[in-house]
């Protein structure tokens, strides 16, 4: 939008940008929003199950080519190779471990080999979410939780389910056998999508219109050249936190929209698909909860598939074999993986430092809200408040730092991950790697009081 006086900016913002941002943002995704309420009206209409697995096949082929046109055939080929697997290993007790190390590979190889980086980027979402899906269900079916390996419709049903094949979230098998089965229409189903839809409009033009912009045009602060870094760089992370926040609430338009992301209590249906928690991340109580916060459903899968696999070879490991899966999830891209490394040691030494403190002075300092009836006998005074204040205000710190290297410029520099490193370094340098030597300082207060 240029350089404007203030008064320009605000006569401005709404036809330069609010507005066009809008709209572009429902000309993109209008036709799958249809294509999503088409299906879950078909699966009312008490078709057999194969057709309806069809139904949902042809759907997400359809919005996969309006998306990323011939280039859907790798994630066709993924689709694929997981069911070539799962159906060659049907015996084995192993299979979740075999199939995540193959997707891993494949997808290491995809951005390495296969097509041009920028393409190959284009579609990592779609990518990420075949990967879960594939790999949950390889260890549901080891564990039991499903019984055998779906027939070919079935699993392609589910990867291609239209609600998720786009924006996720991940869904696991059981979910997307119960969205087919076609639960009535219902006015909590319209209002959960149509808010749902409300929100990710609202965060997409925060994201575009006003993050970028936030200093000094709407909050008019001033200041040294160090408070400039840092007021940049929470721009940069507003911008980075929102554009989330559209991805997750534009999951939950579509999963609602084709029906699924509800819960069943006897005869109570609940429309409450969850991707992100905005408030628990910008006014977080710890890294803790901004991780769990960040995107629920992606956060249940790692938990429940990769981190409690790890656990027994420890917390510390866990933690990072997590990290290490998600960032390889993500690709291969410095930014991320520093961001998401750093993310596993900062989330590692609060969890283990406020556990300590919670243990020494008996109180409600732990990473996760403690519940009424915790057996602490300190909870509500007001050390207690300012300590886990003082924890807050850290992780907030740590936000900042870790988004500032999220910012357009990154976008054009995807072809070259020199370029992306050096830029990583340089915003973490500017910052004095802040949050990097507080969390050692953490880690130096928790050896010391162990």
């Amino acid at each position: 939008m240029g350089v404007f006086s203030r008064q320009k900016f605000f006569q401005e913002l709404p036809h330069g940008c609010l507005l066009p941002t809008a709209q572009q943002g429902l000309e993109q995704v209008w036709q799958l929003l249809v294509i999503c309420l088409m299906c879950r009206l078909l699966w009312m209409l008490g078709l057999p199950s194969f057709v309806k697995h069809l139904c949902t096949v042809a759907g997400g082929f359809y919005t996969l080519y309006l998306f990323f046109e011939l280039h859907m055939i790798w994630v066709v080929l993924l689709s694929l190779l997981c069911y070539l697997f799962l159906f060659l290993c049907r015996h084995s007790t192993i299979r979740g471990t075999f199939l995540s190390i193959t997707v891993l590979i494949y997808l290491l190889l995809g951005e390495l080999h296969m097509m041009d980086t920028t393409n190959w980027h284009k579609m990592r979402g779609s990518q990420m979410v075949v990967a879960m899906k594939a790999i949950s269900l390889a260890f549901d079916l080891d564990r039991g939780v499903v019984a055998s390996v779906p027939s070919p419709i079935e699993f392609m049903g589910y990867i291609y389910f239209v609600g998720t094949i786009i924006f996720g979230p991940w869904i696991s098998f059981n979910s997307y056998k119960e969205a087919l089965e076609g639960r009535k229409l219902s006015l909590a189903w319209l209002l959960k999508a149509s808010i749902s839809w409300l929100k990710s409009q609202i965060c997409l033009v925060v994201s575009n219109c006003v993050a970028p912009y936030l200093f000094p045009y709407f909050i008019p602060v001033y200041g040294d050249k160090l408070l400039r870094r840092w007021l940049l760089a929470y721009e940069n992370t507003m911008s980075f936190h929102f554009s989330n926040y559209f991805v997750g609430y534009l999951g939950e338009t579509t999963a609602t929209l084709a029906g699924a992301g509800f819960t069943e209590e006897k005869d109570n249906l609940k429309w409450d698909l969850s991707v992100s928690k905005p408030l628990n991340i910008e006014f977080p109580r710890s890294m803790l909860e901004v991780v769990t916060s960040w995107n629920v459903p992606m956060s249940h899968f790692l938990h429940t598939y990769v981190f409690k696999s790890a656990l027994k070879f420890g917390t510390f490991t866990a933690i990072m074999v997590t990290c290490i899966a998600s960032a390889l999830l993500h690709g291969l891209s410095f930014h991320l993986g520093a961001v998401l490394i750093s993310l596993g040691f900062i989330t590692y030494v609060e969890h283990v430092l406020r556990k300590r403190l919670a243990a020494v002075f008996n109180a409600c300092l732990l990473s996760r809200k403690c519940q009424p009836n915790c057996n602490h006998q300190n909870k509500k005074k007001l050390w207690v408040f300012l300590i886990n204040l003082a924890f807050s205000g850290l992780a907030l710190l740590h936000l900042i730092y870790l988004g500032s290297v999220f910012n357009s410029s990154v976008d054009y520099m995807e072809e070259d991950e020199d370029e992306i490193t050096n830029h990583t370094i340089q915003k973490w340098s500017e910052l004095s790697w802040t949050s990097h030597w507080a969390t050692f300082s953490c880690w130096i207060l928790y050896r010391l009081i162990l």
